[in-house]
């Protein structure tokens, strides 16, 4: 259940860290839920299962519309937490691809970054602040494993709760015994951090290469192929 390349320590920790920030400066895009893209696009790569997927996002934003944040975070979790976990490599045929929430959902399966992001981009459209989202890069302890987890807090010094696709129970961070954290970012802010803390910003999102890159994508309504 990779979802970076094995390593261990604080030294990986830091390689893991410079192998994605890259100084490309720009402004990040705003998150919103793209159009979708057309029908007979879907179907060619993903086939009929994948647009009936996609087809459920709106719904499921729709659904949650204006509902307390409570059951917006529950609902955004289980939706996501229903396709399943797969490498990159057996997805997309490469060690590491950010995919699109149109792409998670149109192949049905995804690494953890795919679920994390995803549920990011949906609690923003449903209004829940940027200031309050954080998504975590952190280290699973119990595979020895690089992961990705949303977080939620209300405030900058109220506990936040944690949102995963393997412990599927939202549950607050101080109970996570088995998350290491690294570093988390938004749609703006990019810190070193603790899982429990806001930790030390670091710089701006926009420094981190693969999420300017998905946030491009996202915009410009690209699909991947998974069969190339």
């Amino acid at each position: 259940m990779a979802c970076a390349p094995r390593r261990s320590g604080s030294v990986a920790a830091w390689l893991v860290l410079a192998c994605l920030v890259a100084l490309l400066g720009g402004q990040t895009a705003v998150e919103a839920l793209p159009r979708l893209p057309p029908k007979s696009e879907v179907v060619r790569l993903y086939g009929a299962a994948g647009w009936q997927r996609i087809q459920q996002w709106p719904v499921l934003i729709d659904r949650l519309q204006g509902r307390s944040v409570g059951t917006q975070l529950k609902g955004v979790n289980d939706f996501f937490n229903q396709l399943r976990f797969l490498d990159d490599i057996d997805v997309w045929h490469v060690k590491d691809y950010w995919a699109t929430p149109f792409e998670f959902l149109g192949v049905g399966a995804g690494d953890c970054e795919d679920f994390a992001m995803a549920k990011y981009l949906t609690l923003r459209e449903l209004g829940v602040p940027e200031d309050q989202l954080r998504l975590h890069y952190v280290k699973y302890i119990p595979y020895d494993q690089f992961h990705m987890v949303v977080t939620w807090a209300p405030t900058p010094t109220t506990p936040p709760v944690v949102l995963d696709n393997i412990d599927k129970r939202i549950e607050p961070a101080s109970q996570r015994n088995d998350l290491l954290p690294i570093y988390s970012f938004n749609g703006s802010h990019l810190w070193i951090s603790k899982l429990n803390g806001s930790g030390r910003q670091v710089g701006d999102a926009s420094r981190l290469s693969l999420w300017q890159n998905w946030q491009q994508r996202l915009e410009q309504g690209t699909l991947r192929d998974p069969r190339h």
